[in-house]
């Protein structure tokens, strides 16, 4: 789930184009459950911003992800890990190590959203690939 300014929560893809700097990530991997914020939330929880009585569309903001969290956990046996990292920190990897590489170093124009550095291809340029070996045979 992808939490933002923009509305409710709403179902986002495991894609490196979800990565953005104000939105908070859901992930539930059955053993984990991730909460990640982006650069900018995370600069705006650790400047405090949410404690002030003029941020509270913030506090609530942060505060969803993890009452949905808490949910998930518990409901599930056996219970999963509580992960909450920020982006470009190093528990980040339980959430990037997940995502489609759409945007790497090696693509062209940057793209939105987070740079995954893999030498993996991204599921649209191996489903160009596969395409074009199945039409040649």
């Amino acid at each position: 789930l992808s939490y933002s300014f923009n509305g409710p929560p709403q179902p986002a893809l495991l894609d490196a184009e979800s990565v953005r700097p104000d939105t908070i990530l859901l992930l539930d991997t059955f053993f984990h459950v991730v909460v990640f914020h982006g650069e900018t939330v995370a600069q705006w929880r650790e400047a405090k911003y949410h404690e002030q009585e003029e941020h509270a569309a913030f506090r609530n903001l942060l505060e969803a992800p993890q009452a949905d969290a808490q949910m998930i956990m518990d409901s599930r046996f056996p219970v999963p890990r509580y992960i909450v990292c920020d982006q470009h920190k190093s528990e980040a990897r339980f959430l990037m190590a997940k995502l489609n590489p759409s945007v790497t170093h090696n693509s062209e124009g940057g793209g939105v959203g987070a740079q995954v550095f893999t030498d993996d291809v991204s599921l649209r340029v191996f489903m160009e690939h596969l395409m074009n070996l199945s039409v040649q045979s």
